[in-house]
């Protein structure tokens, strides 16, 4: 007997304003911990919050490009949650009228392509961080992140494997990115997704007991979790027992997952109107102001990468899949006036470098110019390749000027006439034979002449020039 998984995810996205959601405190991540709070984000007795304009606007940003209604007339709500990383003991969300509903993102996989449905997107601020320490025994509560901006992105239960939902999750992720909304950097927390997950028999309509698995950060522990709990359930079920609706936590490292509590509904939280922010109205001026400062976003950006660039699909793929590559290619094919070469570079070197220094894209420093001034001189056979990879590691790593890095360490190709002249004579005169097996037919023997050559310019031959005046003078 087959089993299908059936599998939804709330998306917590940190939004990249300065301030938080309801005071002016600073967003910054990291600090000394409860450095980054106030009376009112703590919900100290006597505070009322405030709402931050740019929060509504970048919600509004979201829900625009995922194809969302939005709801003209939206309010808050408040969210009661006993728990110690929410000093006021309650949390202020949205619950019966979210900013955004019935928007959808389309997905592409090994299968094609697909479509997954948006429910809704709803702000809410952020709690606190609770650190464990098994050591000394106790748990300690940093309140920095309290009040941090989100937009929940709940999809519908649309997909059916980890392909799909990690599919799904890239493709929001860079959609967010090239929006400005936020970073989503994961590491940091600014991405998390909760992952409802239940299972049925092949050919059943009605959905299977769900658990929820939170705070996931990670695309390759989130393909793993599915994995692994959708195997639970299904050796569950076939064994008679019934699965749990509950909240799990998956442990990476133990590759399983484990019960935390029994999974809470919605009149757990005692949801009522949040009594002290007035209800927010959202005009048709501003509507139309959000949709016409609209970015270009990466499917956009990838057909026109096809049709007027020349590129691939799968480089144009590849590289607008994180705005930070499509940025520097942008700026580095402008300079060297080659696209194709910029594209090759940066799925090449410049992707191995960050793979194996393990630096996150969005991260990358490096200053398109420069990028676009090696490009150029290799494309001009000033430096060769192996003299470019040389200046783009330096430049990576110090931020060096080119210019000035290529001269003093004799990085230029030797391109006098003279100079490639005598080094092509010479070579001819002291191989004799080989010159007589070449004019006999022995063509292969050509490559022979221009290695003796570059061994003779230290490689710093201009290979095109070289070529020219050794063919001339074996003729």
């Amino acid at each position: 007997m087959s089993w299908e998984t059936v599998i939804g995810l709330e998306v917590h996205v940190e939004l990249s304003t300065k301030t938080k959601i309801f005071c002016g405190c600073t967003t910054k991540f990291g600090g000394e911990p409860n450095t980054h709070c106030c009376p009112i984000c703590t919900g100290m007795p006597g505070t009322l919050p405030l709402i931050n304009k740019r929060v509504v606007e970048y919600a509004l940003k979201a829900g625009l490009a995922l194809k969302c209604e939005i709801t003209r007339k939206m309010k808050f709500d408040r969210k009661n949650y006993f728990y110690p990383d929410l000093p006021k003991a309650y949390q202020i969300s949205q619950l019966y009228l979210p900013i955004c509903r019935n928007g959808h993102i389309d997905i592409e996989t090994s299968l094609g392509n697909k479509r997954i449905g948006i429910h809704e997107i709803h702000m809410e601020e952020d709690a606190g961080k609770l650190t464990h320490d098994p050591w000394l025994d106790e748990t300690l509560v940093d309140y920095n992140r309290c009040g941090v901006p989100l937009i929940e992105i709940v999809s519908e239960p649309d997909m059916r494997s980890a392909e799909e939902v990690i599919a799904y999750l890239t493709s929001l992720k860079s959609t967010l990115q090239y929006l400005g909304v936020s970073d989503c950097r994961m590491q940091e927390g600014s991405l998390r997704a909760d992952i409802n997950l239940s299972v049925r028999r092949a050919g059943e309509t009605k959905l299977g007991t769900r658990t929820e698995m939170k705070n996931m950060n990670s695309f390759k522990a989130i393909a793993r979790a599915i994995e692994g709990e959708a195997k639970r359930q299904i050796e569950l079920i076939e064994d008679g027992r019934k699965v749990k609706q509950e909240t799990r936590r998956w442990d990476d490292n133990k590759d399983s997952s484990f019960a935390m509590r029994s999974k809470e509904n919605a009149q757990d939280y005692r949801y009522f109107p949040e009594p002290d922010l007035p209800p927010i109205v959202i005009s048709d001026e501003w509507i139309k102001q959000v949709t016409e400062s609209q970015p270009e976003l990466p499917k956009e950006k990838r057909a026109r990468y096809v049709s007027e660039l020349g590129l691939p699909e799968y480089d144009a793929g590849l590289i607008t899949q994180e705005k930070r590559l499509a940025e520097l290619f942008e700026g580095a094919s402008a300079v060297c006036k080659d696209c194709k070469l910029t594209s090759n570079w940066i799925m090449g070197e410049l992707l191995s470098y960050l793979s194996e220094k393990q630096i996150p894209a969005d991260e990358l420093s490096l200053d398109y110019k420069k990028l676009g001034d090696i490009l150029s001189r290799m494309q001009k056979s000033e430096i060769n390749r192996n003299s470019a990879r040389e200046v783009f590691k330096v430049v990576m790593e110090t931020d060096a000027d080119v210019g000035k890095y290529i001269a003093e360490h004799s990085l230029s190709l030797v391109g006098d006439s003279d100079m490639l002249l005598s080094a092509a004579e010479s070579v001819i005169n002291e191989n004799a034979g080989a010159v007589s097996r070449y004019k006999a037919g022995e063509e292969k023997l050509f490559g022979f002449f221009v290695g003796q050559c570059m061994k003779k310019l230290r490689g710093k031959a201009d290979p095109v020039k070289l070529g020219e005046i050794l063919k001339e003078k074996l003729q």
